[in-house]
């Protein structure tokens, strides 16, 4: 079992959770976010995505990984304009973090 913030997986059952809750996620779905949730806190490029989750390793749009990107968050309940779960870093890929903004700074 993998846990980071509130979301846990486990990739032997290939299940999800937010909470207490189960997230139902698509084949692809799960990929995405294991291949995320396991380098936690790491940027994730495009192209490791792509080789990891899609098997290729060339893609002619990166509109594949957004679409199933944004399945994910919508699906875990991570606003899609100001995530918390999954960021994506301009120019370098995407990453699962490890703590959200307000747990960083140790705000309320």
């Amino acid at each position: 079992m993998i846990e980071v913030q509130d979301v846990r997986v486990d990739p032997m059952t290939r299940r999800t959770w937010r909470g207490d809750r189960e997230i139902l996620l698509s084949r692809k779905e799960f990929d995405l976010v294991h291949a995320l949730i396991v380098r936690a806190g790491s940027v994730v490029s495009r192209e490791e995505l792509m080789r990891d989750v899609w098997g290729v390793t060339f893609w002619t749009s990166s509109k594949t990984i957004d679409v199933h990107l944004g399945w994910v968050r919508r699906k875990l309940g991570d606003d899609t304009r100001q995530p918390h779960l999954i960021t994506t870093i301009r120019g370098q890929g995407l990453r699962f973090e490890v703590a959200t903004a307000t747990e960083a700074t140790g705000s309320a």
